[in-house]
């Protein structure tokens, strides 16, 4: 669905650009709008969805300032001295800088991005004209190669309206799909996913949840009674690790954790996750040193500014509009649509 939705936007600002630069050939066109979609997929990513899943106040201010600074989109461009403030005027069009090492994706942050609980076991669709229910399939029904004949059999207005009304699972205990611990391969083979993550942490040697905290200069937890404030878990994970704190797995701890208001997984991530968030915009050249209109072009800056993932399914998918009445963020729940009472 988002493939589908980023190439026809693709398209769209090839467009724009061929409008504004009659001569270039299909290349040029095909690598700049590359560019300047990215970047949008970049934006959206830091201040839509990541506010959407940690929809606290201070949070969604820290994230969007992270991108265009306290100064914000407008005053960035009347004071374009800024950039080189990061508080007022954003990662982006500062200087780039790695902080001593090569952009990569940590060990840390490979770890502690274990959401496969967001992944429902159950997907419902929904026609968009009705809101009446399509049909309903398990996660195995409508995943790897069974993909396309949903998508054949289903308009993209539908499949993105069904999943604009449906709510992610919590990051928490007891909540891993079941699909995911039952996968099966080509081979015939079945894996428990939740399992293997365990064991890949183990094998890589990454500290357990306790000792993870305290390399975050986080303080451990003392008890069982402060890891979670679940009775029923916290019996549990005693029993499962004999009663020894020290032996609790990270991702077991993280899925534990009692969350702050309006976080969707555990601050002990969040921290990992804003590091590499932050980093991943401020070690590339294309977010920082050359985010500028003689790499981007002028209407590329523009349209970065400009746009987010409302206006994209606005844009591409117009029929969509009154599910999306009302709605700030396109990863927050829509309008579900009702079909008229017959007269």
């Amino acid at each position: 669905m988002l493939h589908t939705l980023f190439t026809q936007e693709h398209n769209h600002i090839c467009d724009l650009l061929k409008h504004q630069n009659p001569k270039w050939d299909d290349e040029q066109l095909y690598r700049k709008a590359k560019l300047i979609n990215s970047a949008l997929m970049a934006k959206i990513h830091t201040v839509d969805w990541t506010p959407a899943i940690l929809p606290h106040p201070i949070l969604v201010t820290a994230l969007r300032t992270n991108w265009s600074g306290l100064a914000g989109d407008d005053l960035q461009d009347a004071l374009q001295f800024l950039d080189e403030k990061e508080l007022l005027g954003g990662i982006i069009g500062s200087r780039a800088e790695h902080h001593a090492a090569p952009y990569a994706l940590t060990e840390e942050f490979v770890s502690v991005y274990r959401m496969h609980p967001l992944i429902p076991d159950d997907v419902a669709f929904h026609s968009l004209a009705t809101g009446g229910l399509l049909e309903k399939r398990d996660l195995n029904e409508v995943s790897g190669k069974r993909t396309p004949a949903i998508a054949e059999r289903i308009t993209m207005p539908d499949l993105f309206y069904s999943f604009g009304i449906s709510h992610p699972g919590a990051v928490t205990l007891h909540n891993f799909p079941k699909t995911l611990q039952n996968l099966r391969t080509d081979k015939g083979e079945h894996l428990d996913l939740a399992a293997i993550d365990i064991l890949r942490d183990r094998e890589r040697g990454v500290p357990r949840y306790n000792q993870f905290r305290r390399l975050l200069h986080k303080p451990p937890v003392k008890s069982f009674d402060e890891l979670t404030d679940n009775a029923t878990w916290r019996k549990q994970l005693k029993e499962v690790y004999n009663n020894d704190l020290e032996k609790v797995d990270l991702m077991t701890g993280l899925y534990a954790e009692p969350l702050p208001p309006g976080f969707g997984f555990s601050e002990t991530a969040f921290r990992v996750f804003l590091l590499m968030a932050s980093r991943r915009l401020k070690s590339d050249r294309f977010f920082t040193d050359d985010f500028r209109p003689e790499i981007y072009t002028e209407l590329g800056i523009d349209y970065i500014k400009k746009n987010s993932m409302l206006t994209v399914l606005k844009r591409q998918f117009p029929q969509l509009a009154p599910a999306l009445e009302g709605v700030t963020n396109a990863f927050a729940p829509w309008k579900a649509i009702t079909k008229p009472a017959e007269l």
